[in-house]
């Protein structure tokens, strides 16, 4: 099985942090976002990890290398000046991920969840990782009913920035800068989105207060 980690945005909301450190090297409660993404993506059974690039990327090759360390095979997919976003990124590392279901993380959340524990995506083009809402956010994204990720006017629950996607869910997709979103939105509306609600550590590091009230709980 082959995994993403999402790392090449700018981290805007985290600036000035991210002015001088790309996100996903940014350390939470002493440890980097990256490794604990690798190691995390190690124990479900990884392989290989592709690492998207874009701001200071270089940072992250020099941090990371090759992946030995982690127990995983790190390549890298880069972007730099020419940021896909979302989706963009995932299309042009396709051919690095395999023709099996793989894994998409977020660069910039901090989770304790075990991938291991999360079925496999079949007869759908994907499975979603959801949490309740946080309170900074005025409202979620989802909702969940009978293991299927639905569409709704109200959404109760947060798209957690973990899935597993088949690759056949991006063959139409087309090339170029876009984000994942509206593909996921479409997919909920057309019952094609499996997912689960997981209760336990997640945070976004999205903003430096953010990340402070992370390392002071």
């Amino acid at each position: 099985m082959n995994a993403m980690i999402l790392a090449a945005g700018r981290g805007e909301r985290l600036r000035p942090i991210t002015d001088s450190v790309p996100k996903a090297l940014v350390e939470v409660r002493g440890e980097v976002l990256v490794d604990r993404h690798l190691r995390m993506l190690a124990e479900a059974g990884a392989q290989t990890v592709v690492i998207n690039l874009g701001w200071l990327g270089d940072q992250i090759v020099e941090h990371v290398g090759s992946g030995e360390q982690f127990g995983v095979q790190v390549v890298y997919s880069p972007e730099y000046d020419n940021i896909l976003e979302t989706g963009g990124g995932i299309c042009r590392a396709l051919p690095m991920l395999g023709s099996d279901p793989f894994w998409v993380v977020n660069g910039d959340i901090y989770t304790d969840i075990s991938l291991a524990d999360i079925p496999p995506c079949t007869d759908v083009d994907g499975h979603l990782v959801l949490i309740n809402t946080p309170a900074y956010k005025e409202k979620g994204d989802f909702d969940l009913h009978d293991n299927l990720v639905r569409f709704s006017a109200s959404p109760m629950l947060t798209f957690s920035g973990i899935a597993r996607y088949r690759p056949e869910f991006f063959a139409n997709a087309g090339d170029g800068r876009f984000s994942l979103a509206p593909m996921l939105f479409a997919a909920a509306k057309a019952e094609r989105l499996a997912g689960s609600l997981y209760t336990g550590i997640w945070d976004d590091v999205g903003t430096p207060e953010r990340l402070s009230r992370i390392n002071r709980d």
